[in-house]
Order: C-alpha cells, then sequence, then structure tokens
C-alpha cells in the first residue's frame, strides 16, 4: 500500500492532535494534582517509615492516609464542579469505587497474609496502589502506566538489594517521581 506524503502528513496531524486531547483530558481530569499530593504523602510516610520507630510511623501513615483520601476527595468534588458534563461525572465516580474496591481489597490481601513485617507491608500497598495506576493509565494515559511500572520496579529492587535503604529510596524516588511527573504535566502538557 503506497501512502502519498499528504495522507502521511494528515496522519501525522491527526496523531498529534489526538495525543494533544488527550494531554487536555488528564490535565482537566486533575491527575496532575493527584499525583502532587500522593507524592508529597508517599515523601513524608516513608521518611517517617525510615527515620521512625514502626508503631510512630504507622500512626503518621494514618493521618497521611486519611489526609489523602479527603484530599482526594475533595479534589474530585473541586474538579467535578469545574468539568459541568454528566458523563465525566459519572466517570468520576466510577474512578473513585474502583480505589475504594482496590483499597478494600487490598486490605483483604493484607488480612489474608497477615503477619507481615513494616516493608512487606508496605510493598503490599505498593503492589496494589500500581496497579491501580495502571487500570488508570489503560482508561486515561498509557504514561500512567509507564509511570507505575517505574515505580514498580524502584519498589521490587530497593526492596531485595538495598532493603536497610527501602524507605529512603521509596520517599526520595518513589514520591519524589509522583511529585515531578505531577508538576511535569501542570505545568508541561497544557503548553503541548
Amino acid at each position: 500500500m503506497q501512502i502519498t506524503p499528504n495522507e502521511a502528513e494528515e496522519s501525522l496531524a491527526a496523531i498529534s492532535s489526538m495525543r494533544k486531547r488527550m494531554r487536555n483530558a488528564v490535565t482537566n481530569g486533575g491527575a496532575q494534582y493527584y499525583l502532587i499530593l500522593w507524592g508529597v504523602i508517599w515523601f513524608l510516610g516513608f521518611l517517617g517509615s525510615h527515620f521512625l520507630p514502626d508503631s510512630t510511623a504507622g500512626h503518621v501513615w494514618m493521618v497521611l492516609d486519611i489526609i489523602g483520601a479527603l484530599g482526594s476527595w475533595g479534589l474530585g468534588v473541586f474538579m467535578s464542579r469545574r468539568v459541568r458534563n454528566a458523563s465525566v461525572s459519572a466517570t468520576s465516580g466510577r474512578i473513585g469505587l474502583f480505589w475504594l474496591a482496590l483499597f478494600a481489597y487490598c486490605m483483604l490481601a493484607v488480612w489474608i497474609a497477615w503477619p507481615l513485617d513494616s516493608r512487606q507491608l508496605a510493598m503490599f500497598l505498593i503492589i496494589f496502589a500500581m496497579f491501580g495506576w495502571i487500570a488508570m493509565g489503560f482508561l486515561l494515559s498509557y504514561s500512567l502506566v509507564t509511570l507505575a511500572l517505574f515505580i514498580t520496579a524502584l519498589a521490587f529492587g530497593s526492596y531485595y538489594l538495598l532493603p536497610h535503604l527501602f524507605y529512603l529510596c521509596m520517599a526520595l524516588l518513589g514520591g519524589g517521581t509522583m511529585i515531578g511527573s505531577g508538576l511535569y504535566i501542570r505545568f508541561r502538557w497544557r503548553k503541548v
């Protein structure tokens, strides 16, 4: 099949247009704010896990997770009011329900696997969170899949190769990657 230069140019323009629409949809949906919020939570939580005793770190995580859940809910409400589209609101609600269900199943898996040490518990939660990101990436943007796979590889690598620095790696590189990705999306994708 022969493609003329004109057809090739039209195809490239269509791909570019679709890429812009996808990026605008991700930024309009607020993905960058969720990445920054949860990146900060991971950064602070994993720093706490590295520097504080396990019982204290557990309490820090509980407070941070409550802040993250409330912050995510608040962002969802705020973003749904900005968009004013019934199908987007319904989709946002379903995404929220997906994360609630995933969290519930994660807790069931932890309950069955208990007792776990703190690093094993962290890995369980990371695996479930990254699975959720991959699912969202299949729906919204493949760049989220890439990000989730990177953080998963980082988590497994530091868990097995640098166990004494696992929490620090997850704070700086895991949380830092989320924050950096959120900022990149926020400041670069709208300009594309």
